[in-house]
């Protein structure tokens, strides 16, 4: 019998590698690992990677499973989802890996300065309708800023022709450098894309099912240089995504 979000919440309150830290905590609690979370978590000097909006963790998990030098951490607002993934690792005994409970809107509450190498956007909303909440945005790339290293690398790997779209605009207006491009990353045969292909979640495979093309965008943060914006219109998703609604209009990126 699957666990309800009150048995989930509690399970996730007794494991070692998660962190609840909602916006409402945080603000009245300074979080004491920032800046130490390879010696006082890890306890290695190994990379640490970044999954945003890690929904159940599948990501985060297949991640830390494929490269055991590497730290990665899942974030989410979403506890009862963060709870599939958080599960798996504690069971499967992986060091490698932990979650982080929290809006990411204040994520940079949480990294110091070049404490990230590299950052994850996997399936994130699109939010078609508020450019500032896209995870792709400018909004967000100046806070990830704070605790990327220079130069360091974002992954955005999505089902949205619209969040694609967006990004690429927003990549090319700024002149950040890329790395990988696809808007079809399983009929690759570049070995380069490899990675991202390597993991495929659930609602992924689900997407594959229905007809959708999955996009993949790699691409490097500089810290020096003004972001601006792409003022463009973009044709919205006319399909009906999981968790999403079915949209056909314009609307202008600002």
């Amino acid at each position: 019998m699957s666990k309800g979000k009150l048995a989930k919440f509690a399970d996730m309150e007794t494991y070692e590698n998660v962190f609840q830290y909602p916006y409402s905590v945080v603000s009245d609690v300074p979080f004491a690992m920032r800046g130490h979370w390879r010696e006082q978590y890890f306890k290695n000097n190994n990379p640490i990677v970044l999954e945003l909006g890690c929904g159940k963790g599948e990501y985060t998990v297949g991640l830390a499973k494929r490269y055991p030098q590497i730290n990665f951490i899942g974030v989410d607002i979403k506890g009862a989802r963060m709870w599939t993934g958080a599960t798996q690792a504690t069971q499967e005994g992986l060091k490698n890996v932990a979650f982080l409970r929290t809006n990411i809107e204040i994520i940079d509450r949480f990294f110091a300065p070049d404490e990230v190498q590299e950052i994850w956007l996997t399936f994130s909303d699109p939010q078609m309708k508020n450019p500032r909440k896209r995870l792709s945005s400018t909004y967000f790339m100046e806070r990830y800023r704070r605790f990327l290293t220079d130069n360091g690398i974002i992954h955005l790997k999505t089902d949205s022709n619209f969040l694609a779209t967006y990004t690429n605009y927003m990549v090319d207006h700024n002149h950040l450098p890329v790395d990988l491009r696809t808007d079809d990353l399983y009929k690759q045969e570049n070995q380069a894309f490899a990675e991202a292909a390597s993991i495929q979640t659930y609602y992924e495979s689900m997407w594959l099912a229905r007809g959708l093309n999955i996009k993949y965008l790699k691409f490097h943060l500089p810290h020096e240089g003004a972001l601006e914006e792409p003022n463009v219109e973009i044709e919205l998703d006319d399909y009906r995504s999981y968790h999403r609604s079915k949209r056909s209009s314009l609307e202008t990126a600002k």
